[in-house]
């Protein structure tokens, strides 16, 4: 059971200062988590505004800071923009070893098998039971790694989705690897579900700012050693 770090996500500097948005910022950063016994990670890159950004340099800049400490994944969240998909696939081949695709957005069959063909491989994301169903369907290549992530806050609600989701797996045999996480106040709770079902798990300032007892956290390896006492994580 690995616990992986989501290192910054969409979040800024104006939510908690501790965000980490430059490559020596991640590097800096992994290596606390590594030590607090982060054994991957999950980065956004950012351009030099602080901004999301799948643009080679930043990507690369990013993927090399991190990876000395663990495997490292990029997002390929829909709503950030590139001037052309095409070329940077061709530019990460040489640099992303895995992604996360969100299989719920416009393009995901076509992108997850693009990513296949270039040795990289995918982490896919599963919001809900239908998107389940879709990789139950078949047809996707490539996939490293299941991500239950239910898009809802309420934990009520955050661990009916995630219980729904595992069922449909359960249902088509899928043997991959699943990871479960949450955000914001369904992060713990659905980090505690994890660790009840011995699955992978993640924690980190992209999913919640905030320690199990409520206080704020100082930073991703507060996080991540507070996720470890949780029993998250291989010793």
């Amino acid at each position: 059971m690995l616990l992986q770090a989501a290192l910054n996500g969409s979040r800024s500097r104006e939510e908690h200062p501790a965000v980490p948005l430059t490559a020596a910022e991640l590097r800096d950063d992994a290596r606390a988590c590594a030590a607090a016994g982060a054994r991957m990670f999950h980065v956004h890159p950012r351009d030099a505004a602080g901004l999301q950004t799948l643009e080679h340099d930043a990507v690369l800049a990013a993927v090399a800071a991190v990876v000395p400490f663990g495997p490292v994944g990029v997002t390929t969240a829909f709503r950030i923009q590139t001037s052309d998909r095409d070329r940077m696939l061709e530019q990460w081949r040489a640099a992303v070893r895995q992604t996360s695709v969100n299989l719920s957005e416009p393009g995901a069959l076509d992108l997850t098998g693009s990513f296949a063909d270039r040795g990289i491989a995918v982490e896919a994301g599963l919001s809900s039971p239908g998107d389940a169903e879709l990789l139950a369907d078949g047809g996707w290549r490539g996939i490293l790694r299941v991500l239950i992530e239910p898009l809802v806050d309420e934990p009520p609600e955050a661990l009916d989705a995630a219980a729904a989701i595992h069922a449909v797996l359960d249902a088509a045999s899928c043997l991959r690897p699943r990871l479960q996480h949450g955000g914001n106040e369904a992060a713990w709770p659905l980090l505690e579900d994890a660790v009840r079902r011995g699955v992978d798990t993640r924690i980190g300032l992209e999913d919640t700012l905030l320690l199990p007892d409520g206080r704020v956290a100082a930073g991703n390896a507060e996080l991540v050693a507070a996720a470890r006492e949780l029993g998250a994580g291989s010793p």
